[in-house]
């Protein structure tokens, strides 16, 4: 009895902390200020909506928005600064949320800083040309003869979709068995993707509907970005349960 005792003390002992640092006014700060953030981060991250409402830059459905980032191209500074402002404001919301949720730490938070730091890069190292609207820029991306910050900002994309795959992965193991809006939400999002990735090499290799396959990703990758900072740090108790340090270690 004493063993079993001595072998919950842990389990029960950052349930106690959780519950302590949950009421704390500090901590409630702190998740708000990252709560706060990250809605902008996602605002930023979607600068394509602001694309298709107000201006008449996406000239052809064909294309890929970030084709409107290639240097020489009509606010393409602008689209890169939103990008490397949201890749900042991102990681900073998710430092500041922290990896804690209602079954301890989540996995997938790391594989979201390495989702925003890419995000970063890829705002910084603009694109040469646009590969998705110019057969002549696909043809010298192929053979290696454009500037390094092209390639730079290809790889970072790369990394940006695979980092974030990576986190609704391991989002999906951690939430498989439970029946709750955010298990249903990393559900779908993981389904959506599924059927996302076939449609975007189709339109990667046809350079058609890119305008229509790549919003898929954007909206995907913000949700998983909302879910991982308002998710709950721990399961609620019921209304007016708190934890009891007696009864928690308690052994029938």
């Amino acid at each position: 009895m004493t063993q079993r005792r001595d072998d919950q003390a842990p389990a029960i002992d950052r349930a106690l902390d959780a519950q302590r640092n949950d009421q704390s006014p500090l901590w409630t700060a702190r998740v708000l200020v990252a709560e706060l953030l990250g809605l902008v981060g996602i605002v930023l991250y979607n600068w394509w909506v602001y694309v298709i409402v107000a201006t008449n830059l996406l000239t052809s459905t064909n294309a890929f928005f970030s084709d409107l980032e290639a240097t020489g191209r009509r606010d393409a500074s602008l689209f890169e600064h939103f990008d490397l402002a949201a890749g900042i404001v991102m990681f900073v919301a998710l430092a500041l949320r922290g990896p804690w949720g209602p079954k301890g730490k989540r996995r997938e938070w790391t594989w979201l800083l390495f989702f925003a730091l890419a995000g970063v890069s890829g705002g910084h190292y603009s694109y040469a040309c646009p590969e998705g609207l110019s057969a002549a820029c696909r043809n010298a991306e192929w053979h290696l003869r454009l500037p390094l910050h092209h390639y730079l900002h290809v790889v970072s994309g790369i990394i940006e979709f695979a980092m974030m795959t990576t986190a609704v992965y391991f989002a999906w193991k951690r939430t498989r068995d439970e029946k709750t809006v955010v298990a249903a939400g990393i559900k779908w999002t993981g389904v959506t993707l599924l059927v996302g990735y076939p449609l975007l090499a189709v339109a990667y290799l046809t350079d058609r509907f890119g305008a229509f396959v790549e919003p898929i990703f954007f909206i995907c990758f913000s949700v998983m970005i909302f879910i991982e900072l308002f998710e709950p740090r721990r399961q609620r108790p019921v209304t007016g349960q708190q934890i009891d340090p007696d009864a928690m270690r308690r052994v029938e």
